[in-house]
């Protein structure tokens, strides 16, 4: 109980610290890189929800993000939808493309599963590259809507407004997830994870649990992937890119594949820590090498991740003080 006190007051602070930061940081660029943090934070730990907590090794979460982007793209630019609206209405196609998607998959097991998550990608992937009359094909969308609030316009200032929008985004993420993960719903994905067998004989449904999973960790995947869209106004293949597969991939795994916060804390430092040795001359291309090499580390001393190693750290210091 009081583990738990102390995880909520740690998420409280670090929430708390996280709203006040462009009270006192006001440099756009520092801000956007937080933006970015907050939506990759959204993307890894709702991949967490189907990846570490259900054990489905779903390869195609990437896809869902990139669905969010486009719905929102083309709904504001094309037809003219309000961006906000815009924005959710990417969770909902999002969501709606992982229920068609966990049909076939709900029933295979291991690499079948990431070979049909994988063909999925590609599959849409090529889709918007042959439709580009709608998507803009390889070319992407530019200059879709901004977002404004009665009248005031999100665009010029210094993306403060923005960071609140990514902000509440994943507060909101991050509560639906905690909901999710300690309800009896979550409590019977970890059983389908970890004694498929024996969940089962309880009565539980392998096939029903794995599509909810899907479904679920695919909605503000989709909603991230709208704002994304919205706030960076571009619309670009990109996003189903492997590079981005793989560093949203080893955010799951170097936060923690069963911890809501781990994936959420993990993006943040990498963010960050790719950025910097961007700047690092003889690092622009090894930074991706560095991220591995942590990602190897991470997972040799602490398979669970960084919340682990955080505890693990913590331990010797209770030994001390004792």
């Amino acid at each position: 109980m009081m583990t738990n006190k102390r995880h909520l007051l740690a998420i409280a602070a670090l929430f708390a610290a996280l709203a006040v930061v462009p009270l006192f940081i006001a440099d756009s660029y520092v801000r956007h890189l937080f933006i970015i943090a907050f939506v990759y934070a959204v993307i890894a730990s709702n991949w967490n929800l189907s990846l570490g907590h259900c054990g489905v090794f779903n390869f195609g979460h990437l896809t869902f993000f990139g669905i969010g982007v486009y719905t929102a793209a083309i709904a504001s630019k094309t037809f003219g939808v309000n961006p906000w609206i815009a924005m959710l209405l990417g969770g909902g196609t999002a969501a709606f493309s992982a229920l068609l998607l966990a049909a076939p998959v709900a029933r295979l097991k291991g690499i079948y599963v990431v070979l049909v998550t994988f063909a999925f990608t590609q599959l849409v992937l090529q889709l918007v590259l042959s439709q580009s009359q709608v998507t803009g094909g390889a070319e992407g969308m530019v200059r879709l809507p901004f977002l404004e609030l009665g009248s005031y316009s999100f665009l010029k200032d210094f993306k403060f407004g923005y960071y609140y929008v990514g902000l509440v985004l994943l507060a909101f993420s991050c509560l639906f997830l905690a909901l999710v993960s300690n309800s009896s719903f979550g409590k019977s994905l970890k059983a389908v994870r970890d004694a498929e067998d024996y969940a089962a004989a309880r009565g539980i449904s392998v096939a029903r649990q794995r599509i909810l999973a899907l479904t679920l960790s695919a909605i503000f995947t989709g909603i991230a992937g709208g704002f994304y869209a919205i706030y960076l106004r571009v619309a670009s293949p990109e996003v189903f890119g492997f590079g981005t597969l793989s560093l949203a991939l080893s955010m799951v795994l170097i936060g923690g594949v069963n911890t809501v916060f781990g994936p959420v804390l993990a993006a943040l430092v990498l963010t960050f820590a790719t950025e910097a040795m961007a700047g690092l001359q003889g690092f622009e291309d090894a930074r991706f090498i560095v991220i591995a090499v942590a990602m190897i580390l991470v997972l040799r001393l602490a398979p669970e991740g960084l919340v682990e190693l955080i505890g693990k750290l913590r331990l010797p210091i209770r030994r001390t003080q004792t």
